[in-house]
């Protein structure tokens, strides 16, 4: 590598300032911690943000458009290229960004040589000489990195970010597939401006007025509440086979469960039949980071901290979905025991109340908002294939196993 060709490496160790909670803000200036970093990308949205008169009087740890964030501490080998801000990021100590000189190094090439194989292995081995996954900014520097001429920079990373684009503009689909369907939702369940609404009467109920014809119920009069269980750690039999193995990490910024970090054997599923889920199950994490929501999309278990409906009829699967959505302030309110975690146990969970249409109304709005899951579950699993065919071709072209001209664009 050139040494020249990287100008600033820094991590966001601001002295000993660390945001308190009662800090953040609504806008503002993005802080940016290691969580927020996934597969390429800063998740802006999930950034909490600090007020930016209070960070302009902090010195060091800012990160600006275009510079490479690289995660160094707990979470070790998460890359992104810092996006377009306004003004700057604001880093947590947990990541480090790489300014450099784009004449001789561009970000998004660097950014993707982080992201190879040999390089996270060195990360991996230098991070486990401690106690905890870290690697310093001087151990930082020992790195090394494949750094190949400029013109040829340029075309991995046009291949590469080809890629990059199509996951973004399916994932874009994928927030407004599910937005239109949120909206519908509520324009019917909430606001009750449900078709043929306008002669109905309404009457009280534990959840306030609510149509006539209409009830209110607890969670389990929808399905079978079924909390998963981890199946013995002793038995590696257990584990390894394709039975997906749901935890809270495989729920975040998904609305489908297509792929998870463990998956289980055919005995570790057998040895706990009555936890196995069918497809179209709704998942709702309670315990930790609490009223999570995803939907299976093949047979599967979960871990303790998950609770999931099994509907009763396949037709509930979008209503189950966005009304276990709405219900997040309440299983973190009735979770939470006075201990650091929220903890809602299977009965507590099963007796939330949600108000439940009439039978056509709730068929209705199947027939409107199915496709649009079922367009996004298909849109997922074209993600998982295009990450796949880029993480095989990553290694290849940053290392010159393969010539840059021999690869078409993808489609």
């Amino acid at each position: 590598e050139s040494l020249g060709a990287i100008t600033a490496i820094q991590d966001g160790n601001h002295g000993n300032y660390h945001p308190k909670a009662s800090e953040y803000t609504g806008s503002g200036i993005p802080f940016v911690m290691a969580s927020d970093i996934k597969d390429g990308r800063v998740d802006l949205k999930g950034c909490s943000r600090l007020p930016k008169e209070r960070t302009d009087r902090l010195r060091i740890g800012f990160a600006k458009s275009g510079d490479v964030l690289l995660t160094h501490k707990g979470t070790v080998g998460s890359v992104a290229l810092a996006p377009n801000v306004p003004d700057y990021l604001m880093l947590t100590p947990q990541v480090t960004y790489y300014r450099t000189a784009s004449d001789q190094l561009l970000p998004a090439y660097l950014a993707y040589a982080f992201r190879e194989p040999g390089f996270q292995q060195q990360m991996i081995s230098e991070s486990a000489q401690s106690t905890r996954p870290y690697i310093g900014i001087q151990a930082q520097r020992r790195l090394r990195v494949r750094y190949v001429d400029i013109k040829n920079q340029h075309r991995i990373v046009s291949i590469l970010s080809a890629y990059d684009d199509l996951i973004e503009n399916n994932t874009r689909r994928i927030e407004i597939l599910e937005e239109m369907a949120r909206r519908l939702y509520e324009e019917w369940f909430v606001q009750f401006r449900f078709p043929g609404h306008e002669g109905v009467e309404f009457k009280e109920s534990e959840l306030g007025m609510i149509p006539e014809g209409w009830k209110v119920s607890a969670l389990d009069e929808f399905g079978e509440i079924i909390t998963g269980k981890t199946p013995s750690k002793n038995k590696s039999e257990f584990f390894g086979g394709d039975v997906p193995f749901i935890k809270l990490p495989d729920m975040h910024g998904n609305t489908f469960i297509i792929e998870t970090t463990e998956k289980l054997s055919q005995e570790g599923m057998s040895s706990q039949k009555t936890k196995t889920i069918p497809p179209g199950s709704i998942c709702v994490s309670c315990i930790g980071t609490a009223g999570v929501v995803v939907i299976t999309s093949e047979p599967s278990q979960t871990n303790q901290q998950i609770n999931s409906i099994v509907p009763r009829a396949p037709e509930l699967r979008e209503f189950l979905f966005f009304a276990a959505t709405s219900l997040k302030d309440k299983i973190n309110n009735y979770g939470a025991t006075g201990a650091t975690m929220t903890n809602l146990s299977r009965g507590k969970f099963s007796s939330l109340q949600v108000v439940e249409p009439k039978e056509d109304l709730l068929c209705g709005y199947n027939k409107l908002a199915a496709p649009f899951f079922d367009k996004i579950l298909c849109l997922q699993k074209t993600n998982r294939n295009l990450r796949a065919q880029r993480d095989l071709l990553l290694p290849k072209l940053i290392s010159g196993e393969i010539d840059v001209s021999d690869i078409p664009m993808p489609t």
